[in-house]
């Protein structure tokens, strides 16, 4: 037991014997290359902050979250065409086709192509719609068809 004792006291005595002389090695090498040591941590220090900054950047901020909701739509079998209406803003027939397309959806150039005409002709029809129904945009003239019963 006391053989142990001793074993452990010397082993003690070395570790701090250890530790001071390689604090003094430290504080030496610290006084002797100090301005080595602080750019050194200055650049390990701006190392971290630049990879720091990375991983914030390309994290994103917002979550996306896709809602899927189920719309159902449905024609309206009472719906009947204010012929009335029609006639008083003087609109052909190929006039209420593209009206009609416009309600649903569908770009100026689906609406060519559905109705096999050129893009240019769509966009002829779409504004003698505009200046007939006296509106600035295709929203307005669906909202102001509905309405007059044009379209369902």
């Amino acid at each position: 037991m006391a053989k142990n004792k001793q074993i452990i006291i010397y082993g003690i005595a070395l570790a701090i014997l250890l530790f001071l002389l390689k604090w003094l090695e430290t504080r030496y090498i610290l006084l002797d290359q100090k301005l080595d040591v602080y750019l050194g941590i200055i650049a390990v220090l701006f190392t971290a902050l630049g990879i720091w900054l990375a991983l914030k950047i390309r994290k994103p901020k917002v979550e996306t979250v896709i809602v899927e909701k189920k719309v159902v739509l449905t024609t309206d079998p009472d719906f009947i065409l204010n012929e009335e209406e029609v006639r008083r803003l003087n609109l052909s027939k190929r006039e209420l086709e593209v009206l009609q397309l416009m309600a649903d959806g569908l770009s100026n150039q689906e609406i060519a192509s559905k109705l096999f005409v050129s893009l240019n002709t769509i966009k002829t029809h779409s504004a003698q719609i505009f200046e007939k129904m006296e509106v600035k945009r295709r929203t307005q003239a669906v909202d102001m068809a509905k309405r007059l019963c044009i379209i369902p």
